[in-house]
């Protein structure tokens, strides 16, 4: 974002300086606009990491809503429930679902399985963020405060900017989590001991290096956010928008938190500022690239709708070619949430129809009634 079109005919003077570094309102402005982009990421990663998982073999009983109910995070459950309402074979037809469900596998990999658990906390933590923007929205942030009920003006803290960047250190953390986990299915997906497809995902390894480097450069951005967003790794556990000074034996603390909530902000903006969105954009070209060596078995309709939508900016990886145009095209998809428009419509429709919940029997899968069936029966002591 350029920051200087906003300063344009703007007259310094030391309340207005005070505002632009320290003041509550560009805080809570620019988090405003970050609140919202993290939602539209978190939202879509749940989609890329149904895809993957569709990809690698994996099931559904990870989402079951039971497993949900006895731990039940709102994040947790809504990120299950996403999960079921594009992976449900029996609702959405998958052919590529029915052709290892009576595999020997017995679970799946964590970046699988506790999809729900990872996303749904960053689904918590913009939830808590966006409630004190909200508050901050609606709240008198001068000094002094004049009540005019009172007759009186009363000097206070309000100005303190502490609410809103707190949380917008703890809304960077959070975001970056999502990458942090995509980064691993990438990986998974490359890896062909582990995803049963061919090396870096390109049928020629020998000659090609697929996607390869996509996945260094995923781990790469990954990394940066961690050391740039993560207050403990940068500061040894001290927050990123604190700031102690001494001026004339006066200790003050104070919220110097505009270089960071930039920083913050470029997560979710001009692409050479996003790198949890391009992480996520990585992922979603390797796992529609996977697609291509599972056909001509298709998966459910929201998922071929995604493939679909991909193929449309994006052709397959055939032949090594310079990627960071493909890249730049799956991250727009996301950034203007086009993965989301695709999808949305067959979410809401699971929801709105109460469709009930699948549960295919897998023989890794066992019930109570089962292992009664088959315990050995200790016979009594008389009888010995």
């Amino acid at each position: 974002m350029d920051y200087n079109k906003y300063s344009k005919g703007l007259t310094s003077s030391f309340p207005k300086g005070l505002a632009l570094i320290n003041g509550t309102q560009m805080i809570t402005s620019l988090g405003c606009e970050a609140v919202e982009r993290a939602s539209a990421i978190s939202r879509q990663a749940d989609i890329v990491a149904a895809l993957t998982l569709e990809v690698l073999k994996g099931t559904t009983k990870a989402f079951d809503t039971d497993i949900h109910a006895v731990r039940p995070h709102r994040g947790q459950i809504e990120v299950a429930f996403r999960f079921r309402s594009l992976l449900d074979s029996d609702h959405h037809p998958s052919e590529i679902a029915e052709s290892h469900r009576f595999c020997d596998r017995v679970q799946d990999a964590y970046t699988l399985r506790c999809c729900p658990q990872v996303h749904g906390v960053v689904n918590d933590t913009i939830a808590f963020v966006k409630n004190i923007i909200t508050t901050e929205l609606n709240s008198a942030t001068d000094n002094p405060m004049v009540f005019a009920s009172r007759g009186e003006t009363v000097s206070g803290g309000n100005f303190h900017g502490e609410y809103p960047a707190k949380a917008l250190d703890y809304l960077a953390i959070g975001v970056h989590e999502l990458a942090s986990i995509s980064e691993r299915r990438i990986e998974r997906l490359c890896n062909p001991s582990l995803s049963e497809l061919p090396p870096f995902l390109v049928a020629e390894g020998g000659l090609n290096s697929g996607f390869m480097i996509a996945h260094c450069t995923a781990a790469a951005l990954g990394k940066n956010t961690a050391q740039e967003y993560c207050p403990f790794p940068r500061t040894q556990a001290c927050p990123f928008h604190l700031k102690v000074t001494f001026f004339k034996k006066t200790e003050k603390n104070i919220t110097t938190v505009m270089p960071p909530l930039m920083g913050a902000g470029r997560m979710f903006q001009d692409p050479q500022w996003m790198p949890d969105t391009t992480v996520l954009a990585i992922e979603l070209l390797a796992a529609c690239q996977g697609i291509e060596f599972l056909r001509p078995l298709r998966t459910t309709t929201p998922l071929e709708k995604v493939y679909d939508l991909v193929r449309s900016v994006v052709r397959p990886w055939i032949k090594d070619r310079f990627m960071a145009p493909d890249i730049e095209a799956a991250h727009r998809l996301l950034v203007e949430q086009k993965v989301w428009e695709v999808a949305a419509p067959y979410i809401e429709k699971y929801r709105m129809e109460h469709i009930p919940e699948s549960r295919p029997v897998s023989p890794t899968a066992f019930s109570l009634e089962f292992l009664h069936k088959k315990s050995i029966k200790i016979p009594e002591s008389e009888d010995l």
